[in-house]
C-alpha cells in the first residue's frame, strides 16, 4: 500500500463520504492551513450538481483516507 502523500498542488483527491460519491477535486494551491480546489468531477446522479471549475477552500487535515477525509488519486507539481 503507498503512503498518502502531502497536499501539494496539481493533485486530484476525492471525497470519501458516501454522500459526495464520485466527486474530485484538484488542489489548485495551499494557503497556510487550507488548501484552495477546483472541482473536476461532480458528486453521483441524483444530486444538485456544482459545475466543474468551481472553488473551495479545505483544511489540510481533512487530506487523508478517512470516511471523512479525501484520498489520493494522482498527479502534483512538475
Amino acid at each position: 500500500m503507498t503512503a498518502t502523500p502531502t497536499p501539494a498542488p496539481g493533485q486530484i483527491w476525492q471525497d470519501n463520504d458516501p454522500r459526495s460519491y464520485g466527486r474530485r477535486l484538484r488542489i489548485v494551491e495551499i494557503d497556510g492551513t487550507h488548501a484552495i480546489c477546483e472541482l473536476t468531477t461532480p458528486r453521483g446522479a441524483g444530486h444538485r450538481q456544482a459545475k466543474p471549475g468551481r472553488r473551495t477552500r479545505i483544511r489540510l487535515n481533512r487530506f487523508r483516507p478517512t470516511s471523512t477525509g479525501y484520498r489520493y488519486i494522482s498527479g502534483g507539481h512538475q
